[in-house]
């Protein structure tokens, strides 16, 4: 495909929408995934693997998959019994491989080319984190209890300076398109952005920089935001956007400095970004 290099940052189910969409008219595409998960199965692995989580990475592989093989269908089986209770069968794989070769990002690309995906996935960091938040005048730790925190003003991480993974430089700073979300702001987009060499990389990108802002304020970390608080929230933390993308009905797009894009990027229903329909509008703003 003769199309633009896409970067996408960001963490969880939002990025994979931004993934389904951009697979659709780009001719390469690199995932910067968040690292900060600490619940669910990848929390678990967290506490008895010293690596990553691999949840929010599976997530990005099984977007970008290619063909319809049963392991790509597999990535996000989960079992049901026994000590793998909830351990989807994904993020295991990562685990193990990572554990057995001692190198988890060539793990997750030996994921990625077991299941044909149509892009990299990289985790901005390799060095394991912890997502810290400051909430009015309480200190908060954790990816857990960040997002059930409301009243957000910053984010950081633990260490605050982790070194950024190999590739992720240059596949910021050589796209022609950066989609940044969506996703939850604080725990899956900013956990991801204030990684220092992440947030340096959009700087100093050429490429144009577009977020996708979520379709409602669900979560207690957002609640009562209206998209110009997210962008305001993106340039606290040192990003700068070049055009915000907003769901028609959605998040009130009003007060935002700079070029909107305002149009129907939902699936019908309105819980969850059309890829279809998202890649119609990025294709757009390349």
């Amino acid at each position: 495909m003769n199309g633009p290099r896409v970067a996408a940052v960001g963490g969880g189910h939002g990025l994979a929408a931004s993934l389904r969409a951009a697979r659709r008219y780009a001719s390469e595409i690199t995932a910067v995934v968040a690292v900060a998960d600490d619940g669910g199965s990848s929390g678990r692995l967290r506490e008895v693997i010293d690596q990553p989580p691999p949840g929010d990475l599976r997530t990005c592989l099984a977007a970008l998959a290619g063909g319809d093989s049963l392991l790509a269908r597999s990535l996000g089986h989960r079992f049901e019994a026994g000590e793998l209770e909830g351990h989807a069968l994904g993020n295991l794989l990562i685990a193990g491989l990572a554990d057995a070769g001692g190198d988890f990002v060539a793990a997750v690309d030996e994921v990625a080319r077991l299941v044909g995906a149509v892009g990299r996935v990289l985790p901005a960091t390799t060095e394991p984190v912890v997502l810290k938040a400051q909430a009015g005048d309480d200190a908060v730790e954790g990816q857990v209890a960040v997002s059930a925190s409301s009243g957000i003003s910053r984010v950081s991480l633990t260490p605050p300076d982790p070194p950024v993974t190999a590739g992720v430089v240059e596949a910021i700073t050589g796209a022609n398109q950066v989609v940044v979300g969506p996703g939850s702001l604080y725990t899956s987009v900013l956990a991801a952005v204030v990684v220092p060499g992440v947030r340096e990389a959009l700087a100093a990108t050429t490429g144009r920089k577009v977020y996708v802002c979520n379709l409602a304020a669900r979560e207690a970390e957002t609640a009562g935001y209206t998209a110009a608080d997210h962008v305001d929230a993106l340039r606290a933390h040192g990003l700068e956007v070049d055009v915000v993308v907003c769901h028609e009905g959605g998040l009130s797009p009003a007060g935002i400095v700079g070029e909107v894009v305002v149009a129907p990027v939902a699936r019908p229903g309105g819980l969850a970004h059309d890829p279809e329909r998202l890649a119609e509008v990025l294709e757009r703003l390349v």
